[in-house]
C-alpha cells in the first residue's frame, strides 16, 4: 500500500538519469516498469521506463515523500498527466549529452508547466561531455520569461538529489505562501 503524504514527480529525457535519482533516494526498494529499449535511436541504453517508477523517502519529521518517474519517450506522455495529478512538484532532468538539450528541455517544460509551475530543472551527465558548455542553459533562460532553477548533478549522488529536493520543497512552501 502506499502510503506518502505528498507526491513528487521526475519527468525528462529518456536516460536522463530519473530511475537513478529515485533510486539514489529511495527508502524502498523501487518499483520500476523498466523493459528492453527497442528505440536505441533515441538513446543507446539497454533498459528504458515504459510506465511508473515508484519510490519513497521519509523526511525527518515523518513526513512520506512519493517519488514518481515518468517513462522519457513522448510515446508515453498518455500517463503523464496520470502521474503529474496531485503533485506538489517537478522535477525535469535533462541528458547534457543530448544533441538539442535546449529543444527537449523546451519541449518537457511545455508540457509539464501545463500541469504544475512548481518545477526544478536539474541537467545530468555533465561528465560525459566535456566538450559542450553549460553556457548555454545561462542563455536559454536568459531568454525566457520563466525562472526556474537550474542545477547541476549526478542523478547517482544521494547528496545532488536532495539537495534539489529541498530546492523543490522549499519552492512549494514559497508559492503556498503567497
Amino acid at each position: 500500500m502506499i502510503l506518502q503524504q505528498y507526491k513528487i514527480v521526475f519527468a525528462g529525457t529518456m536516460g536522463a538519469g530519473k530511475t537513478t535519482a529515485i533510486q539514489s533516494i529511495s527508502d524502498i526498494p523501487v518499483l520500476s516498469t523498466e523493459a528492453l529499449n527497442t528505440d536505441q535511436n533515441a538513446h543507446q541504453k539497454m533498459l528504458t521506463t515504459v510506465g511508473i517508477d515508484y519510490g519513497e523517502l521519509t523526511l525527518a519529521d515523518g513526513t512520506k515523500l512519493g517519488l514518481y518517474g515518468t517513462p522519457g519517450q513522448e510515446r508515453f506522455n498518455f500517463i503523464w498527466n496520470t502521474i503529474c495529478s496531485g503533485a506538489i512538484g517537478t522535477i525535469i532532468l535533462i541528458d547534457h549529452t543530448h544533441d538539442h538539450p535546449i529543444q527537449q528541455l523546451n519541449d518537457y517544460l511545455n508540457y509539464f508547466s501545463e500541469n504544475n509551475e512548481n518545477i526544478i530543472i536539474a541537467i545530468t551527465h555533465l561528465d560525459s561531455t566535456q566538450y559542450k558548455s553549460t553556457k548555454l542553459y545561462k542563455e536559454w533562460q536568459d531568454s525566457q520569461q520563466i525562472h526556474h532553477p537550474i542545477f547541476y548533478i549526478d542523478a547517482r549522488n544521494k547528496k545532488d538529489i536532495l539537495f534539489i529536493l529541498e530546492a523543490l520543497i522549499a519552492k512549494a512552501e514559497v508559492q503556498l505562501s503567497i
